[in-house]
Parts: structure tokens; C-alpha cells; sequence
């Protein structure tokens, strides 16, 4: 591994972008300490009219800004390097500076619910029918939405009694991370090569990956002995959230504690049943996957720890930075010159940083900030797997870059529910490129085989997590309790329905729901699910030529967070809300899994 400061230019992000140096970003950091003495007349002018509350919404509005950018550079320099103790500083000053800005300005949206029913509606108006007043319709979305959450909110005194309350709320999720994170220690086990390895939740997978079955077999077991033996901890913790989850929701006038959640998305709860639905009359397919798993393997009875292990081995992996790009633009070609371009322009202008060094952060993401092209950070091994990073990330950078070029700031953040569209998009339109243009036998099984993983995980997988989430609310709201032995018999039972018969039931998985953090933020894992199915259907869209397949989906990209996700998919040719594109996802998963049974 190369010290960062010996790796090449071009292969650096270019940070210098947002702030050419560090002490522009002090002189920021300045400007907006003294912006601190304007929250005043922020607050003064808020409700007094339309154009004070344009004006207040537009200075609240620089001041953020320039708070994200504090943070997003420092908190990216010290991804550089985490060791860095200038940067580490850098990015304390800047969160410690995000939450005295949003603690000052909390007085905003209580002092808007509190103005008399039809007065932002015809502010609104205004803005219309004024030059002056124009830029108030940049906050309409926004502005609404906080109208749409009023019959949600409570009185001043009651709010805060509620506010009072959130450190408290936390402490289930405390909890458990403490445990899962700090205090839960899984021994080690002997790895392929015979070398005895630590046991923890990044070597985890890395282990039941391995092609020894022993080693798999070892990690699974050592694992769920550890949450067994702290099983009434872990379950307390849980029926805890869950109860909290109950009570947030009777506290701001929901009949459950799965509308509270789904409210914010503007997502009707018969679309999550939908999905679960669906994914139910759809699973011989996942059943069929998992007995051509056991055939491949050729095991007489196929184990949950065998879920993982390669089917394909020996692929070639020889995918520098420079080869994996030209696929991936090869891949994404469908999209467009204009997608071809920004993707040339991502290398060019040092987007990306590419290789791993010293102390920076693992893993791949990509962020950045508003009125500069985004970034993407990647720790490119050289693997088929790391192209696919590639292809995943830069899906998120496009849909951030047609975002901030089009909208204006106050619209251009999209929400979790359509964020993962984009960067599933890039992947699969890039395995149906090396499907039409690998002919080895070995890559073209692992391609589909890592296809087929994608729609076990991602969709069936995460489906399964959202049924069981709402089983345990429901159960709990019924006044059922939430036991250990309750918890588990039911993801046991949900775990034996989705894999079927070809799966080995056994004691261990019954656990697997006690390591989840996901759980702790409820009704969230169901949107990975209903996100992989939309981005099936726009790449088949794409794919088959569909008039105005590609357009729309620049569209829907360049819409960034201007409207409810379920609309903005609409421009995409996304109707959700019918269960279409589940429908097709699941099509789409059948003949992959025929495609790889054709082609072993």
C-alpha cells in the first residue's frame, strides 16, 4: 500500500474545489460565526410577510450552506487520513458548529405551524404573481411539507416535553451498539490457510465467503453463540425501541407505529405490503436459487452458512483503474453523450480518489456539497467487484450532479428512498453490457452469480427484515410480549418461509435478528427493496428502447428532492404504487436464475 503523498495526482480527489486551502476554510468558518448576529432579524422578519419570510429563508439558507461545506471539506480531508489530527479538529469545529447553527434556528418551523391556517398558501400565491417574490417558490416544496406534518404536531408545551424525551428514546439503540460494538467479543477461528484470525463484524463475512466449509462453519456457529449468551439483553433493548417506536407514533396522533415512519416519504402502508406480497408469490424463485446453491455446492444438506460461499471460482481479477472505467462507460453507453461526458469529466476533474492508502477511510461513498461537482472516495482493489463500486458510486454522483445543476438549493437533496435508484441503475445496465460481451464461461457465472446475489440481498433479504419488523410492532401493539423465544420463533420461521425447503433449519439463525442495527431505525430496510425494483424496471425500460425511457430518467434524476418519491419516480415511468415494479424485479430475478442455470 503507497503513502498517499507518492500515488499520483490524478488518481486525488481535488478538494481544492470547495476550499483552495485550509485557511479559506477558517475565513469560512469566520464569516459564518459573524452571520450568527443576523439570526435575529431572521427571526423577526419570518412571519411578518412574504417577502420577510423569503428573505429570512434565504439567509438561513446561505448559512447552511456554508456550514455543509465547513464540514463535508474537513470531514473528507480527515477521510484522507484518519490519523490526521489537524483534520480531526477541523471536523469537530465544523459538527460542533452544525448543531449550534441547527439549535439556533430550531425556532423556525414551530413559528411557521404557528401563523393562522392559509397564510404561507398565500404567500405562495404571491410569489407567483411577483418578480420580487420569485425566489420564495425555491421553498414551496419545503414549505408545504411542513403544512403537510402540522396535524402531526403538537402544542409548544407538549413539543417540548417530547424533545425533552429524545435522549431517553435513544438509549434502546445505545445500548445495543455499546454491546454489538464495544463490549460483544467473538474469540477467533482458523482461517483457510490455517492462520487463526479475530472473529468481528467486518471478518465475518470475509469468513463465511471462504471455500473451506469448516471455516464457515466455525465463524457462524463462534457468532451466534456470543448473541445467544446475551440474548434477554439484546431482546429487552429491542421490545424497548420497539415500544418507543409505539409510542412516538400515539404521541403525534398515528393509529401505528408503521404509518410514523412511512408519513415522511409520503408512502401509503399498502405499498410496503405490497412489496412483502409480491416478494411472497415470488418465492419458488428464491427457492430455486437456493437448491441450485446446494446442487453447485454439492452438499446433502445446505446450511445458512453456506449462503455466502463462492459458486464461481478462480474468475480473473485484473481490473485496474483506467480498464474499469472504460467499462463502465461502455456499460452505461445507453445513457446517453451527455452521461458519457460527465463521466470523462469525473476523471478528468478529479472527482474521484482512487487508492487505498494509509489511514484513509474503507469502503467507497460518494458526497459533497452544493455548487461544486460531487466526489467520490473508492478503495479500488483491481476486482470485478471493484468495477461495480464504480459503476455503483458514480450513479450516486450523476444523480447529485443533474440534482445541483437544475434545482436550486432548498430542492436539490433527494431522499434515501430514491437514492439507491441511480447507483442500482449503473450497476445493472453494466451487468447486461459484460453479459452481451464476456464470453469466458467462469465471468459470465460469476457475473450473473453476483446479479443473482444482488436480488437475494437487496430485495429478498431486506423484505424479509421489513416483514419481520412489522410483525414484531404489530404483535408488541397487540399486546403481545416481545420474549427472546417469541423474537426468534418468529425470524425462524420467516428465514425457513423465504429460503424453503432446500435450507437446513437451524438453531443459530434464529439469532441472526439480535445483530441487525437496522432494526433500531424502524420501517427503513423495506426502501433498499422497492429501490432495487425500481432501477430493474428503468434499466429494462432503457434496455428494450422504450421512447422516452432515457429522457425521463434524466429527468427524474435532475429532479433531485422537488417532490414526493413517489412522484418524482413517476417521471421515470415508475408507478410504485401499482406493485409493477416489484412485478418485473421479480420477473427479471427468474431469468437471471435461468440464465445461470443455462449457463453452468
Amino acid at each position: 500500500m503507497a503513502q498517499r503523498d507518492k500515488i499520483d495526482e490524478k488518481y486525488k480527489w481535488k478538494l481544492e474545489d470547495i476550499y483552495q486551502t485550509d485557511g479559506d476554510w477558517e475565513k469560512d468558518f469566520m464569516k459564518l460565526e459573524e452571520l450568527f448576529e443576523g439570526i435575529s432579524s431572521i427571526k423577526e422578519n419570518l412571519t411578518k410577510s412574504a417577502k420577510g419570510l423569503y428573505a429570512a429563508l434565504y439567509e438561513m439558507e446561505q448559512m447552511e450552506h456554508i456550514a455543509a461545506n465547513l464540514f463535508v471539506y474537513a470531514r473528507m480531508r480527515r477521510d484522507e487520513d484518519n490519523t490526521s489530527a489537524v483534520y480531526q479538529a477541523m471536523t469537530q469545529k465544523a459538527t460542533e458548529m452544525s448543531v449550534r447553527l441547527s439549535s439556533a434556528l430550531s425556532f423556525v418551523n414551530p413559528a411557521l405551524l404557528a401563523l393562522e391556517k392559509g397564510v404561507i398558501e398565500r404567500w405562495l400565491e404571491k410569489a407567483d404573481e411577483k418578480k420580487s417574490l420569485k425566489g420564495l417558490k425555491n421553498y414551496d416544496f419545503m414549505l408545504r411539507e411542513l403544512l403537510r406534518g402540522k396535524k402531526h404536531v403538537l402544542s409548544a408545551k407538549e413539543e417540548k416535553i417530547l424533545s425533552m424525551s429524545g435522549e431517553i428514546a435513544g438509549a434502546p439503540k445505545d445500548i445495543f451498539t455499546m454491546l454489538n460494538n464495544a463490549d460483544l467479543q467473538f474469540g477467533s477461528v482458523k482461517n483457510e490457510k490455517g492462520r487463526r484470525v479475530p472473529l468481528t463484524h467486518g471478518s465475518y463475512i470475509v469468513l463465511m465467503q471462504s471455500p473451506d466449509r469448516e471455516v464457515r462453519k466455525k465463524a457462524y456457529e463462534n457468532l451466534y453463540k456470543v448473541y445467544k449468551q446475551n440474548i434477554n439483553t439484546i431482546s429487552t433493548a429491542y421490545a424497548a425501541s420497539v415500544k418507543k417506536d409505539i409510542f412516538y407514533a400515539k404521541a403525534r396522533k398515528f393509529k401505528r407505529a408503521i404509518e410514523r415512519p412511512l408519513f415522511a416519504d409520503n408512502v401509503p402502508v399498502e405499498l410496503y405490503d405490497n412489496l412483502i406480497g409480491t416478494v411472497h408469490k415470488n418465492l419458488p424463485t428464491m427457492h430455486r436459487y437456493v437448491n441450485l446453491r446446494k446442487r453447485i455446492l454439492k452438499l446433502d444438506e445446505l446450511h445458512m452458512y453456506d449462503i455466502y460461499a463462492p459458486l464461481v471460482a478462480d474468475v480473473e481479477n485484473d481490473y485496474p483503474f483506467e480498464k474499469s472505467m472504460r467499462m463502465v462507460k461502455q456499460g452505461l453507453a445507453p445513457l446517453g453523450k451527455e452521461y458519457a461526458a460527465l463521466l470523462d469529466a469525473s476523471v478528468k476533474d478529479r472527482w474521484i480518489d482512487v487508492q487505498e492508502t494509509p489511514g484513509k477511510t474503507s469502503g467507497a461513498y460518494s458526497w459533497g456539497v452544493y455548487g461544486v461537482h460531487p466526489y467520490v472516495l473508492l478503495n479500488h482493489r483491481g476486482d470485478l467487484d471493484s468495477v461495480f463500486t464504480i459503476a455503483h458510486e458514480l450513479g450516486h454522483a450523476m444523480h447529485t450532479h443533474y440534482s445541483n445543476t437544475t434545482q436550486p438549493e432548498a430542492k436539490a437533496g433527494y431522499t434515501i428512498f430514491v437514492a439507491e435508484v441511480a447507483s442500482t441503475v449503473n450497476e445493472i445496465l453494466l451487468t447486461h453490457y459484460l453479459l452481451d460481451t464476456v464470453k469466458a464461461k467462469k465471468q459470465r457465472q460469476y457475473i450473473l452469480n453476483h446479479y443473482l446475489d444482488q436480488f437475494r440481498t437487496t430485495v429478498m433479504r431486506q423484505t424479509m427484515f421489513a416483514e419481520f419488523e412489522k410483525m414484531a410492532h404489530g404483535n408488541a401493539e397487540n399486546g403481545l410480549p416481545l420474549t427472546f423465544a417469541s423474537l426468534c420463533e418468529m425470524y425462524g420461521d420467516l428465514n425457513a418461509q423465504y429460503h424453503g425447503a432446500g435450507m437446513q433449519r437451524d438453531e443459530q439463525i434464529t439469532y441472526e435478528w439480535a445483530r441487525i442495527p437496522h432494526f433500531y431505525n424502524a420501517f427503513y430496510v423495506y426502501k433498499y427493496a422497492t429501490g432495487f425494483s425500481c432501477a430493474v424496471q428503468i434499466a429494462a425500460d432503457i434496455l428494450s428502447g422504450r421512447k422516452g425511457a432515457v429522457s425521463g430518467y434524466i429527468e427524474f434524476l435532475s429532479a433531485g428532492g422537488s417532490d414526493h418519491p413517489l412522484n418524482l419516480l413517476k417521471i421515470a415511468n415508475v408507478d410504485l404504487a401499482s406493485g409493477r415494479p416489484v412485478e418485473v424485479c421479480m420477473k427479471e430475478f427468474d431469468k437471471a436464475l435461468t440464465e445461470f442455470e443455462k449457463a453452468l
